[in-house]
């Protein structure tokens, strides 16, 4: 199957929020935004923005009839500020008017006094000022001091990895229209609409079934829509509420990247132990994530990237201690694989200093350490005791190098850098490990709503929102074969609150895996009902009956002879006599994951149900007196288990892996010293394109050995996340070809690893490298250098 919008795409026709059904009077909000990151409101006067032509209203949290928050956790985000500005262009008003142009005229004429405040820009000033959310998290096993004390090796270090926008194509869009009963009908491009429906309610004081949010589709999410829409769409509903009129909001670019959260910044410190062999014996890891201003979702993206920190690698003790910096920026949030990658960066440091140090190849020292089973000690237990289960770490990484030819090139780069002294080339393979489900166990639910008609035309609806990454598809896919029909028969409908409630965030790369079950139940429910009526039109018993071939047959062995074509009925006669019959055709299905849980306390349990597997081999080449550098060639395996839609899958991997990237090679997110976002549009910030996309772009998927011990529909695997942190072998060919440049040693290098950072990092090899090298012998001193008389001398 195609993707069930793939023509609708490239035709222009696809539907997004701010492009349906314009009512009647729809007005447009737009933002009075605070200077300052930091600031106490003094007066704010709102009379001449009001008095404007075509203005109809303007929101203070004076407005806001019922609670003025939207924080998913903490409580701690007010949708409308009252008395602090807590980052650089925050909202303190909205304007709603005719068009965007008169609201943003009015929003210039509002009056708003400030006293500025001293900021918290930065982990270091979070640091300095003991300013967290929430207290430190720890997550530990073993004997952490005793065997760092007693390890052959130890080496300390810190790494840091940057901030990243989500630049979906399309921007945050809402509108809202209140029903002649009172009913708010929101239209968002959300990812969670079961959330924004209960943040909606909230702010309106209002209970959740007078409130129902659709989503029909989103160009983009990646994280930044699962809890950020539900502001602008609670501000569209209390717009509509105080003006009796329908609200849209459709940001422009630079107000989106203003007003929203990005990936966290990380810092990382460590301490490791190691023998000679590179095997780790123990890790102290102490991670800091800037949250910005409220808590939004940092506790759980600070606990997934705890539990990320070893990647795919054994280590027998290990202590990871988390705490999240409070800071006067935006309010940071989800991103692609939520944490993950940004432990699994610093774990990838840590392997690669260690092989560093001790002069191995860093490929090397990253075998020895996979998890394995069946080993003692048992090596196949994570630092937070959950098994890897259906580890295929070792057959994986044997694959991705004979894939890659690596050995071979490994020779081939060594001797193109040996005749190169203006451009060096890199290579690395990197593993990935990355467990599947989302870390709060509550949200692993799901459900679904099948409707048959009498035509045999089949509607499907089930929690999950559809951002371009194919899930609408696949939900057609396992629908199409559990009843055994033509995909054509059926339809998928826009996600809505009034036909599924109490839907999970479609995020953690569990849409299919908890959707798809879902769906699944539904129809093997509308099965058990056809069942029979299949049987008595097919004059068979109900055992043999087959659902297949759009229709129901007899099985292959029902009383006949050899060559005797199967009895068969279609599926559209089928539904009419079930009908007939007064059979409901209409089920609901849900699914919640089996078998996981999670002590945050203790930080201990068994989070994921599963994890996917996957490998990079990456070569670059540098120029060393720019930095500048590219992306040659590209080798990845990767394990989505028995596809669901292996041309979705592989656009998934290679979008995925595009994405990880930018975040760790161009994407810089740079602020002010005043706390103002200074890369706040295409022109500033860099995002990949098809020119750093390298020509040979090679993509396997793994074929697992033996079927997996989970239940998992139809033997997939969960794809959104984990191909990102592919990306990370490019980091390492980087560092591979900075290497290149000295004698050996530790290469530190920024992340994103800029044209900048890597000449940064060039140049202080060739620093080290003029520091190792043998001096000449020293020139005799001169006389006046001996403290003697040189007149008398002469």
């Amino acid at each position: 199957m195609k993707h069930e919008s793939a023509e609708n795409h490239v035709t222009g026709r696809a539907v997004y929020t701010d492009e349906l059904r314009v009512p009647v009077g729809l007005l447009r909000l737009y933002p009075v935004q605070a200077p300052h990151a930091h600031a106490r409101i003094l007066a704010l006067d709102i009379a001449t923005a009001a008095a404007m032509e075509g203005v109809h209203a303007v929101l203070t949290a004076a407005d806001v009839p019922g609670v003025n928050d939207t924080g998913p956790i903490l409580h701690d985000e007010p949708l409308i500020p009252t008395d602090q500005v807590r980052y650089h262009g925050q909202a303190v008003a909205w304007v709603a008017a005719e068009d965007g142009t008169m609201a943003r005229a009015a929003a210039q004429r509002v009056q708003v006094v400030y006293q500025a405040l001293p900021a918290i820009l930065g982990i270091e000033a979070a640091e300095a000022a003991a300013s967290f959310h929430l207290p430190p998290a720890k997550v530990e096993r073993g004997d952490v001091a005793g065997a760092l004390a007693a390890a052959p090796h130890r080496i300390s270090g810190e790494v840091r990895c940057g901030a990243q926008d989500h630049f979906y194509l399309e921007t945050h869009a809402s509108w809202v229209e209140i029903d002649g009963d009172g009913l708010v009908h929101v239209t968002a491009s959300t990812q969670h609409p079961s959330e924004t429906q209960a943040m909606v309610a909230h702010v309106l004081g209002l209970p959740s079934h007078r409130v129902v949010c659709r989503c029909l589709r989103m160009g983009g999410g990646f994280g930044g829509k699962e809890t950020q829409a539900n502001a602008f769409a609670a501000l569209c509903a209390l717009a509509a509420q105080r003006t009796g009129r329908p609200v849209a909001i459709q940001l422009p670019r630079s107000l989106d990247m203003q007003l929203t959260g990005k990936r966290h910044p990380f810092r990382g410190r460590f301490e490791v132990g190691f023998d000679a062999d590179g095997l780790l014996l123990a890790m102290d890891v102490d991670l800091v994530a800037d949250g910005g201003w409220s808590c939004d979702l940092s506790p759980p993206v600070l606990m997934r990237a705890m539990v990320h920190v070893d990647n795919a690698y054994y280590c027998p003790h290990v202590r990871v201690t988390g705490r999240i910096a409070k800071t006067h920026s935006t309010s940071h949030t989800a991103f692609r694989g939520f944490g993950g990658p940004q432990g699994m960066l610093v774990g990838e440091e840590i392997i690669d200093r260690v092989a560093r140090h001790l002069g191995l190849p860093p490929e090397l020292v990253r075998a020895r350490n996979f998890y394995r089973p069946g080993r003692t000690p048992d090596r196949n237990h994570t630092h937070y005791g959950q098994p890897v289960v259906d580890n295929h770490l070792d057959a994986l990484w044997a694959q991705a190098h004979a894939d890659a030819e690596y050995a071979c090139r490994r020779i081939e780069v060594d001797a193109f850098n040996a005749a190169h002294a203006s451009r060096k080339r890199g290579l690395a393979i990197t593993p990935v490990k990355f467990g599947i489900s989302f870390n709060k166990t509550e949200y692993n639910q799901a459900g679904a709503l099948v409707l048959v008609y009498r035509d045999g035309s089949i509607q499907l609806n089930h929690g999950g929102t559809e951002m371009g990454q194919g899930l609408h598809t696949k939900m057609i896919g396992v629908a199409a074969r559990t009843l055994g029909v033509d995909p054509a028969r059926i339809r998928v409908m826009a996600t809505s609150t009034d036909k599924v409630p109490n839907t999970s965030a479609t995020a953690a790369s569990s849409g299919s895996d908890l959707n798809g079950q879902a769906v699944r139940a539904a129809c093997l429910t509308l099965i058990a009902r056809l069942t029979p009526v299949a049987a008595g039109l097919l004059g068979c018993a109900q055992e043999d009956v087959r659902f297949r071939d759009d229709g129901a047959c007899a099985s292959a062995t029902t009383g006949r002879t050899r060559g005797e074509a199967a009895p068969a009925v279609g599926f559209a006669e089928l539904v009419q006599a079930a009908y007939d019959a007064r059979i409901s055709l209409s089920a609901t299905g849900y699914y919640r994951t089996p078998a996981i849980h999670w002590d945050a306390a203790a930080g201990r349990g068994h989070p994921f149900y599963y994890f996917a597997y996957g490998a990079a081999v990456a070569e670059v080449e540098v120029c060393v007196h720019t930095g500048v550098h590219r992306l040659l060639r590209v080798d990845l395996l990767h394990d989505v288990g028995d596809s669901l839609n292996e041309n979705i899958d592989r656009g998934q991997i290679e979008g995925g892996f595009v994405q990880g990237l930018g975040w760790l090679t161009c994407e810089e997110v740079v602020w002010g010293a005043d706390g103002r976002l200074l890369t706040d549009a295409p022109s500033t910030y860099k995002i990949p394109t098809v020119a750093d996309v390298p020509r040979d772009f090679r993509l396997r998927l793994f074929q697992r050995p033996a079927a997996a011990s989970t239940d998992v529909v139809f033997g997939s695997k969960g794809v959104g996340e984990p191909p990102l942190m592919l990306a990370l072998a490019v980091r390492e060919a980087l560092r591979d070809a900075v290497a290149a440049c000295g004698s050996g040693g530790i290469v530190e290098l920024a992340s994103p690893a800029t044209p900048e950072a890597v000449l940064r990092a060039i140049r202080a090899q060739r620093a080290r490298l003029a520091s190792a090298a043998p001096q000449p012998p020293a020139a005799p001193p001169s006389p006046r250098e001996r403290g003697e008389d040189t007149e008398a001398l002469t």
